[in-house]
């Protein structure tokens, strides 16, 4: 009986559907993070994030928008990683991506990303900002990755340095 009805809802499945939900991401994107927030309030920034260029003028619509970071590492044809980050607002139609630059310190130094983590993986942050490892490796051959940060802090500045434990 549950082979015959598992076979019927296989049945009912448009393949097509299958097949879209598939292509939601490029195959050349190998890790993605969201993780912190930011807010703009209605009398101005209010000591909270704006844009990944930390300008007013870069947000899209109208006062009082808030939302939270994205990282994204997408694969080049020559194996290593350029890494992205977004700055994704939530509105009444759903989450838009407000401003996405390359992280240039990363691409710089040819880097074969291995994984992407944010502070806390409860996505739950206290103040606004963002703080992610990224853990990479410029020699693919290499035993163990590298640590490098990415904080942006309650002011929108963005830093971004090797890991010291």
């Amino acid at each position: 009986m549950l082979k015959t009805l598992l076979f019927a809802l296989g049945l009912a499945l448009p393949t097509g559907a299958l097949a879209q939900e598939a292509d939601i991401l490029p195959p050349n994107v190998i890790f993605v993070t969201s993780t912190g927030y930011w807010e703009e309030s209605a009398g101005g920034l209010a000591g909270h994030r704006t844009g990944v260029d930390g300008n007013a003028a870069g947000m899209k619509g109208d006062a009082g928008q808030r939302g939270y970071y994205k990282l994204v590492a997408v694969r080049q044809s020559d194996g290593t990683a350029e890494i992205h980050l977004q700055q994704i607002a939530l509105g009444p139609a759903g989450p838009e991506v407000v401003s996405s630059a390359e992280l240039d310190e990363f691409t710089a130094l040819k880097t074969y990303v291995t994984d992407i983590r944010p502070e806390t993986s409860t996505g739950v942050t206290r103040q606004p900002g963002m703080f992610a490892t990224v853990y990479l490796k410029t020699d693919p051959s290499a035993a163990e990755p590298e640590s490098w940060t990415v904080l942006i802090d309650d002011l929108g500045e963005i830093k971004i340095e090797r890991a010291t434990n």
